[in-house]
């Protein structure tokens, strides 16, 4: 019988010198037989097939979240990423719903009284925010539109007392002039071009790294392109985005709110200042991803 070397049935099975090798030590090829180091391979093997190699999917926060949300899993990461980032961020915007009345409407989709007076819009925009969540994790993996930022604003404000008014807009940029800390933003007329100048500029990055994702954030805050509930939807593409790149997302808490309401308005002096509050926060997520196995990348 013919034999073959490893190198010459490499070359004839197209495939590395260390694949055969591996092949031979595992009595893969029938009849290869070992003289001193060197392998004889009969000139007839049958190439092995090659084996189907089952991978586990990585566990990563966007799919835990997917996951957990299309089969209403509670206790999970979904449930608490629910409660805290609705919780912290109408809180900052004015709701007086605590973090116990804000948990309670959405384990149980009731209200307790218990002789206290609710405004009706925190409760409203409690539920929304709870949808717009499920909304920014539906659609993390695509682009961010202007239809995304105008659906974002008709879940948030849905039902509220704005809703009512003739001059408020849902689900649409604002028709009044507006400000926020004091601090003039883009003009009712001006909205569409400076958002989709915007947006352009973000696509046209190739890598979106920390820094590119909160200078959009900040951006978008400056333009304020809705009447109201611009800081909520900001920080919902913010996190919404860090799902799509892959970057631990970060929820602002009432806490750190001044600290970051401050990196907002240095951002241009100063980038540390709204970077190191959002890290901070970042860090608080990763202990929580932690405790539930989900993989992330530091």
């Amino acid at each position: 019988m013919a034999y073959l070397s490893v190198k010459d049935t490499a070359s004839k099975w197209k495939m590395s010198e260390r694949s055969v090798r591996n092949y031979c030590q595992k009595g893969r090829i029938a009849g290869a037989f070992l003289i001193g180091k060197t392998w004889s391979i009969p000139t007839d093997a049958v190439k092995p097939s090659r084996k189907a190699v089952v991978t586990t999917p990585a566990r990563t926060l966007k799919t835990v979240l997917h996951d957990e949300k299309d089969h209403a899993v509670t206790g999970g990461i979904y449930h608490k990423i629910q409660i805290e980032f609705t919780y912290n961020s109408n809180h900052m915007e004015g709701s007086r719903l605590t973090h116990d009345e804000t948990r309670y409407i959405y384990e149980t989709n009731t209200i307790g009284l218990e002789n206290k007076q609710f405004n009706v819009d925190d409760i409203v925009e409690t539920v929304n925010h709870f949808r717009c969540i499920d909304y920014i994790i539906e659609n993390s993996d695509k682009a961010v539109t202007e239809k995304m930022l105008k659906e974002l604003h008709l879940i948030l404000k849905t039902g509220t007392s704005d809703s009512r008014k003739s001059w408020f807009a849902v689900g649409d940029y604002k028709k009044l002039p507006n400000e926020v800390g004091g601090l003039e933003t883009a003009r009712p007329e001006d909205v569409h071009a400076k958002i989709k100048e915007l947006l352009n500029a973000y696509k046209e990055q190739n890598v979106q790294s920390f820094d590119t994702l909160l200078d959009f954030h900040v951006q978008f805050e400056r333009i304020h392109p809705f009447q109201d509930g611009n800081g909520r939807i900001g920080r919902l593409i913010l996190f919404k985005e860090c799902l799509k790149h892959d970057i631990v997302p970060f929820i602002i808490t009432d806490e750190v709110k001044m600290f970051y309401y401050r990196g907002l308005s240095e951002w241009n002096a100063e980038k540390g200042y709204l970077r190191d509050t959002c890290l901070t926060t970042q860090d608080a997520m990763k202990k929580h991803l932690n405790y539930f196995k989900i993989q992330y990348t530091e």
